[in-house]
């Protein structure tokens, strides 16, 4: 394998996945034979390249290399992956635009244009913005700046700080100048200004129809038109792009509808209930966001580089791969290396999951984030800035959000045969019975105005947010979070949920869970020592072996000349004998016979054992391990009965998941990585034996991009801020048990909602039929409409009170 090009020579490719894939793809063709490849650094080719094909490489080079630049752009509004599909779908039809990645995350759209075409850009703003997506091109610094960006991965949209170029301080004076009085003075947020245009028409209509009651029919008709033309305007924007017969439309002909059968109230009730749906599903997706931007923080601003007989504060975007850098104890290691010097207990939590920090010494992998907890190391550099695991977890969870394909709104899809159908069998009851076969065009025109009626979709429309507005506010009163109607319907249909070990299916922190004495020794008094000793350390196994202490009421000596033995543990005096506690092997006291091979078989059962030292003798031993939650194996009982398989995913080492997963009877995978969860769930989906979506609970930063890929994510309420933003529900109270109810709140509303739906569309069917026959007239056909509408509601309500004895 030879190298050809880095891409740091190749700027206007920069990380843009697509760009590199195309060149390629171009370089196999022009060249071929030669098997050219690319990875994170540039383009190699597997075979040797003869002085005129290295001619041809070097031109295609020349001509791809700068014949595409990426411009980014800000853009709002986008809630979920049908918005995406729209926006690439519409930009996809500009000529010269080469790539598109629309990042819903980081709002962001970033474009590969060639340069024949760059006059383009402004007609790409004023698409974005007709579609309903306000945006706004960064200006030229910033694209200046991010040149070399992804435009198709997750650097694309800000994990680089160059993304993060700022807008024109005359754009924003621009804007401001535009903003309208009422913009300025009102009360609300830009975000609820569809809420609030709807509330304020349909009070107006009502206070109208109030003061002079003649004209209360009329005044509620006309605001609750007037309430539903920025939907309008959407369903005609949407037409116009080719969606013809989108949710925005559905909601117009049911409004028309419900007006001209003088349900004008109703109308506008539909339209604000919408409105207000819609901004519950911004609010979502603007917290997934911040899910990334919480993993961005993980990384430390500055990172301490070893320059000769000193150190240099500098960014860890300035540090290169084999440089030394030194991190300190409670200090997060700025960039992945290995250690070169140094031994330290490093928590690798964030990453691994592990419970409890690991011992660390020369030749330990380290990745950035993780923390140094006790001593100074120094580490060689392996991987350069954007290219770190933790970079690479960021990136895994923006493409398991861009790749997740979200469920389609039933009423959506079954507005595209439901309400054409309706229409045109309508308007071919008033037309085909008068001209074929000579009847009265009154009576058919009655007849077909009867049916279009039918055709309104109000209690189809309401058929599924009720039932989802009962069900998600259930939820919130027992302990459940959940982001949105879609997620609530797919947790129903789960049949294989997997699960994190660290913190979701066990506590989360070490606990004393035997003590072994020597002769002459008792429990409580090898205890007492090793508290007193482990109480000058603020490591997790000394808190464990402290709080133990606490729990049996012990009162603990007076400790002289404590230390930290690093890497090893603790010593200290008391009553003028030395005392140590810490790991046998690294306080030379191994111990033989039977401690020995209870130390052992402690250690082949997942946990970590610890000796006492009394001047150099051993006096007993402590094992302590991370313990399962004390509602696990009943939560994990209910699953099954539920016809739910459950499974184990940990970073955790083989002995210590197959411990766990034994005691609590599943099935389990042990030592993965982040990357290794996403293949793990792709195995459980591909699984032939198992059936329907794959759900993912967790509660570490290492669950994040698993939460993302997994059909549904559902985060432990005690978890880290960025699992909880990863999830599509949470189970607030911290409880394994809410779980199960939110699997069983899941199924009662997925059952309300087909009986919803029942409903609406048998009574619909049964007066079709009527209605066409005659047997039917206009006033029946609007009691069927309100009557459906009535008993959809009603059916609903019944989830506010589904569980009542969570």
């Amino acid at each position: 394998m030879s190298f050809v090009a880095k891409w740091d020579d190749l700027p206007a490719i920069g990380n843009c996945t697509q760009c590199r894939d195309t060149l390629i793809d171009v370089l196999n063709k022009a060249v071929p034979d030669h098997g050219f490849v690319s990875d994170a650094h540039g383009i190699s080719a597997a075979a040797p390249i003869s002085q005129a094909d290295d001619e041809k490489m070097r031109e295609v080079l020349r001509q791809h290399g700068g014949a595409v630049s990426h411009y980014h752009w800000q853009v709002s509004g986008m809630d979920c992956g049908s918005c995406v599909a729209k926006i690439e779908t519409a930009l996809g039809k500009f000529e010269g635009v080469s790539c598109i990645d629309v990042s819903m995350m980081r709002e962001t759209v970033t474009l590969g244009i060639d340069a024949a075409h760059d006059e383009t850009r402004s007609d790409i703003t004023k698409t974005l913005n007709k579609l309903g997506y306000p945006a706004q091109e960064k200006n030229a610094s910033g694209v200046a700046k991010a040149s070399g960006s992804s435009c198709c991965a997750s650097s694309s949209c800000g994990s680089s700080t160059a993304n993060d170029g700022a807008f024109s301080s005359a754009d924003d004076t621009q804007n401001a100048s535009k903003q309208s009085l009422l913009r300025r003075f009102a009360p609300w947020s830009s975000e609820n200004d569809e809420i609030a245009f709807a509330a304020i028409c349909l009070a107006l209509g009502g206070l109208v129809g109030a003061i002079l009651p003649v004209t209360l029919p009329y005044a509620m008709s006309v605001a609750s038109l007037l309430a539903a033309l920025p939907v309008m305007k959407k369903a005609a924007r949407l037409a116009q792009s080719g969606a013809i017969f989108s949710i925005e439309l559905l909601m117009s002909v049911a409004v028309i509808g419900a007006v001209a059968i003088g349900e004008s109230l109703e109308a506008g009730m539909v339209v604000l209930l919408f409105a207000i749906g819609e901004r519950l599903e911004g609010v979502a997706a603007g917290r997934a966001r911040s899910g990334v931007k919480a993993l961005m923080k993980l990384a430390p601003e500055q990172a301490r580089r070893v320059a000769g007989a000193g150190f240099e504060t500098v960014s860890p975007r300035d540090l290169v791969v084999d440089e030394i850098i030194e991190v300190r104890p409670g200090e997060r290691v700025p960039s992945d290396g290995v250690i070169e010097s140094g031994v330290a207990e490093i928590d690798n939590s964030h990453l691994t999951g592990e419970s409890v920090p690991v011992y660390s010494d020369a030749g330990t992998d380290v990745f950035a984030g993780a923390i140094v907890t006790d001593s100074p190391v120094r580490i060689r550099v392996t991987r350069a800035a954007g290219q770190t695991m933790l970079d690479r977890v960021i990136e895994l969870v923006e493409q398991s959000e861009k790749h997740k394909a979200p469920v389609e709104r039933f009423v959506a899809k079954f507005a595209r045969i439901y309400t054409p159908i309706i229409m045109g069998l309508a308007l071919a009851t008033v037309v085909i019975p008068p001209l074929l076969f000579g009847q009265a065009w009154e009576e058919w025109i009655y007849r077909g105005l009867a049916l279009l009626l039918i055709g309104c979709p109000c209690a189809l429309v309401i058929s599924t947010p009720a039932a989802v507005t009962s069900a998600l506010a259930r939820a919130t009163r027992i302990g459940l979070l959940v982001k949105g109607g879609a997620a609530l319907e797919l947790i129903g249909a789960v049949r294989t949920m997997a699960f994190d070990k660290t913190g979701t299916l066990t506590e989360g922190k070490p606990k004393l869970s035997a003590i072994k004495t020597a002769d002459g020794y008792g429990e409580n008094g090898v205890l007492t020592i090793a508290a007193a000793l482990e109480a000058v350390t603020s490591h997790p196994l000394a808190r464990a072996v402290v709080t133990a202490a606490e729990n049996r009421n012990l009162d603990l000596p007076v400790v002289e000349q404590a230390r930290t033995i690093a890497g090893a543990g603790v010593e200290g005096r008391i009553d003028g004998a030395l005392y140590q506690v810490g790991a046998a092997k690294r306080l030379n006291g191994m111990p033989d016979g039977e401690m020995g091979d209870w130390l052992t078989a402690q250690e082949d059962e997942g946990s970590t054992a610890v000796v006492i030292l009394k001047d150099g003798q051993v006096i007993g031993a402590l094992a302590l391990r991370d313990v399962a939650r004390s509602d696990a194996k009943n939560a994990l009982g209910e699953l099954n009965r539920l016809n739910i398989t459950p499974v184990m995913l940990t970073g955790d080492a083989d002995r210590v998941a197959k411990r766990m997963a034994a005691e609590l009877g599943m099935e389990y995978r042990a030592e993965l990585m982040p990357e290794d969860k996403l293949n793990a769930l792709s195995e459980l989906r591909a699984d032939p034996k198992r059936s329907g979506p794959v759900a993912m609970v967790g509660d570490g930063i290492n669950d994040a991009p698993a939460l993302k890929s997994a059909d549904v994510g559902i985060a432990i309420g005690g978890g880290t801020d960025i699992a909880l933003e990863a999830a599509d529900a949470v189970a607030v109270k911290d409880r394994l048990g809410d779980v199960v109810n939110l699997v069983k709140l899941s199924r009662a509303a997925r059952r309300v909602i087909r009986e919803n739906i029942t409903i609406a569309l048998g009574l619909k069917a049964v007066f079709l039929v009527t209605s066409i026959t005659g047997l039917t007239g206009l006033w029946l056909a609007v009691l069927a409409d309100t009557g459906a509408t009535v008993l959809v509601t009603i059916n609903s309500l019944r989830l506010l009170i589904a569980l009542r004895k969570a």
